[in-house]
């Protein structure tokens, strides 16, 4: 499992919609993290808890003095979690990646489910963005503070 945070001022996924209708927002949020999140192959529901609960205690939120010492929960913030099968691109072989590694779609889906649902779990406020669908993120990035897990 590997997960990329990144501290925002705001972030927002947008899916395409057919054509001549506008784009739907189907996640947003001002301060907090944007976390693109994917899976191995075997990953477990354990290793789900272990990183939910890393991210919900990792203090990188500016506090009054503008040091990273504040939880997110302590700062107010939010997540925006967009699942990306993309980060076990391996692209060992040559230039086109290959995502031999990434867990299959129906599995992956159900650990990104339980991700969410342990964030929430831990109080902290979570919006998605589309399982599986084409997405356009944007987002502003603040720092740049960018921390990587893998589990």
């Amino acid at each position: 499992m590997r997960v990329v945070v990144q501290r925002v001022n705001k972030a927002k996924v947008t899916l395409r919609q057919a054509q001549g209708k506008p784009e739907k927002v189907v996640g947003e949020i001002k301060k907090g993290f944007l976390v693109l999140v994917g899976f191995r192959r075997g990953d477990t529901e354990e290793q789900v808890n272990i990183l939910a609960d890393k991210l919900t205690k990792l203090r990188v939120m500016a506090d009054s003095e503008d040091k990273m010492n504040l939880s997110l929960n302590e700062a107010g913030g939010s997540v925006l979690v967009v699942s990306q099968f993309t980060l076990y691109a391996d692209t060992s072989g040559g230039n086109r990646p290959s995502f031999i590694d990434a867990e299959d779609p129906s599995k992956a889906r159900i650990l990104y489910d339980l991700f969410v649902a342990k964030l929430r779990q831990n109080d902290i406020k979570v919006e998605t963005g589309s399982f599986g669908d084409y997405m356009k993120i944007e987002t502003e990035i603040d720092g740049p503070v960018t921390i990587l897990y893998e589990n």
